[in-house]
């Protein structure tokens, strides 16, 4: 259940992050639900470093993480296209 979770807090996480860091990005919304799963993978694995238990179900602080993970990979997908394209 736990990598389940964290794809589909993924999903939701990743149109969050996009209305948290609104903009336009090559893509399109395939791009963002693929930041938000991914991003929702990565929130799993810094709460799990910081000594979190991991996703046993839904709960807010996995949604939190989740959030987290896919603002950082927004904004570091932002950072990479906008160097490629100077």
């Amino acid at each position: 259940m736990g990598i389940l979770s964290w794809i589909i807090f993924g999903l939701i996480a990743g149109a969050i992050a996009k209305f948290i860091l609104p903009g336009r990005d090559p893509g399109g919304i395939i791009v963002t639900i693929l930041i938000g799963v991914v991003g929702g993978l990565l929130g799993g694995w810094i709460s799990s470093q910081f000594g979190g238990q991991g996703v046993t179900g839904f709960s807010f602080m996995s949604f939190v993480w989740a959030v987290i993970g896919s603002l950082i990979l927004l904004i570091a997908y932002r950072l990479v296209f906008n160097r490629s394209r100077s």
